[in-house]
């Protein structure tokens, strides 16, 4: 058994099943779809075996696993996605990210996104300092499908979009500097965003719901309808413009 602590577990499995990816993509074996299947397949098996003997105590959601509803009776549960932009991976495009996140009694408390393509890896124990933002915030939004709340927010705000790939790499543009607002109000679901809010928190970034509610982690329904990432300077306006154009429950 090592003795890593939880930031340093995270990053370091993260790390490694991106390369894992990386490898089973450069093989040249396999066409798009079934590439997308194989490199989910193996980086979830690696991530929950090595989970399981390293930290057996901890619960465990993976979106390519089987979900055990034990978990909830568990302070401590380990959530993660394998392959966050399966389509991106299977591009050979740099933004998609592997997340491995731990949430501590429903808080997204300590985690790691890797992104392979960019050979990068951020983490809650080794926070860098997020450069300022400029005069005209950008937004980034998904690439085949922004959502209509994010564009009007854009708009009113002044903010240009910046089309990308998966969560963890919208995530993570926003501490790199690539972008300062990452609002999604188009569902997710618990492995798409704990580790990058982990990550984000650890650097000091706002996160929160689109109507400024916490985000609860380990929970039966592991849906998350949505999710705002931005500086913290930024959140009170792009929450304020959110609650003018976002449906009523």
């Amino acid at each position: 058994m090592t003795t890593l602590t939880d930031a340093e577990l995270a990053a370091h499995l993260a790390e490694v099943a991106g390369k894992l990816l990386l490898t089973v993509r450069e093989s040249g074996m396999l066409s798009l779809k079934k590439l997308g299947k194989a490199g989910d397949a193996t980086a979830n098996q690696f991530l929950v075996h090595a989970l399981r003997e390293q930290r057996p105590d901890d619960g465990l959601l993976s979106e390519e696993e089987k979900d055990n509803l034990d978990r909830l009776a568990i302070s401590r549960t380990w959530i993660v996605d394998p392959v966050d932009g399966t389509r991106e991976y299977g591009e050979a495009r740099a933004d998609w990210a592997v997340h491995v996140g731990l949430a501590v009694d429903g808080v997204a408390t300590v985690g790691a996104v890797a992104l392979p393509g960019a050979e990068i890896v951020l983490r809650t124990d080794q926070p860098r300092e997020v450069p300022p933002a400029p005069a005209t915030l950008r937004m980034v939004v998904s690439r085949t499908r922004p959502a209509h709340e994010a564009v009007a927010v854009a708009e009113a705000i002044g903010a240009e979009l910046v089309p990308m790939g998966s969560a963890g790499a919208k995530a993570m543009a926003v501490i790199l500097g690539d972008a300062d607002v990452y609002l999604h109000s188009g569902g997710q679901f618990e492995w798409d965003s704990c580790a990058p809010v982990a990550v984000a928190l650890a650097h000091g970034l706002h996160c929160s719901r689109i109507d400024g509610s916490p985000l609860v982690y380990n929970q039966a329904d592991t849906y998350m309808p949505d999710l705002l990432i931005c500086r913290k300077e930024h959140a009170d306006m792009v929450l304020a413009e959110i609650a003018k154009v976002a449906p009523k429950a």
